[in-house]
């Protein structure tokens, strides 16, 4: 018979399988950062597919600056952390990947790495695998938000601030629906001793970005562009009115409802996006 060790060891490694090797950090346009038993590990992006900045539509001034950023850390000049804040389905988590992607189609040295909000202690184990590669990494932490301010510290250390600095080959997207990322609120001034330090705590996270970015509501003729844009894109019939009336229906006008309706116009036509 098999030694009882021996099956026990068998049985807990079939549990927790090694993780796979190392990828290649020059060959993928995009990966995704995994927590695992020992700290974390890489994997390439199965499908890599932005949307074009030009079907961004009315954010012009955000895709400007959020793509030279990107040019700058191609090309191992200074660049900087960005937050991309504001009000959902407005294009923060689209214009994060597309900006990448358009430095990448420039010849950009640059990458992306998507990582959850759950593994913000692993980052470091993150950023000592990046360092030697020879292009740039970006970073992607999508929809980040915080209950309370001692919840946000680790990110804040990583930011600016711990013993060890991160490698100048990496910066941090951040997207939330929140402007300083962590909820305020009337009562954290009326319990602190100096209401002071209670809201400079809150703020401290949001100001170690470099970079902010605001995604406001749009109004309803930026939304009928945006739906304009993906169907001649796409080349799908388009029809004002019943634009109005899908977002009438969803109670918002948004990027994401726009190309919600765009799915189920191209679904309706028999046409693949």
């Amino acid at each position: 018979m098999t030694d009882p060790l021996d099956r026990i060891a068998a049985a807990l490694e079939r549990l927790a399988p090694p993780p796979p090797p190392a990828p290649d950090l020059t060959a993928h346009p995009a990966y995704v950062w995994h927590r695992g038993s020992s700290g974390g590990y890489l994997q390439p992006a199965r499908a890599f597919a932005p949307l074009p900045l030009s079907e961004l539509v009315g954010i012009d001034a955000q895709k400007a600056t959020l793509v030279e950023n990107v040019r700058c850390l191609a090309a191992g000049l200074p660049a900087h952390d960005a937050l991309l804040w504001g009000a959902r389905g407005t294009g923060k988590s689209a214009l994060s990947k597309a900006a990448v992607a358009a430095v990448q189609a420039e010849g950009g040295a640059v990458a992306l790495v998507e990582a959850q909000a759950d593994a913000l202690d692993t980052l470091p184990t993150l950023f000592t695998e990046l360092a030697s590669a020879p292009r740039a990494f970006v970073i992607f932490l999508d929809d980040l938000g915080f209950d309370a301010a001692s919840d946000g510290r680790a990110l804040r250390s990583l930011l600016e601030g711990g013993a060890e600095a991160r490698p100048a080959n990496t910066r941090l997207f951040v997207t939330s629906n929140r402007r300083h990322l962590i909820p305020r609120n009337l009562e954290e001034q009326a319990s602190a001793i100096n209401p002071r330090d209670s809201i400079d705590d809150s703020l401290a996270l949001a100001d170690r970005f470099g970079l902010s970015l605001g995604f406001h509501a749009i109004d309803q003729d930026t939304y009928v562009e945006i739906v304009r844009t993906y169907a001649q894109d796409h080349n799908l019939p388009f029809d004002a009115a019943e634009a109005i009336n899908w977002a009438t229906r969803r109670g918002s006008r948004s990027g994401r409802v726009a190309w919600q309706y765009v799915v189920d116009l191209a679904g309706r036509n028999g046409k693949r996006l």
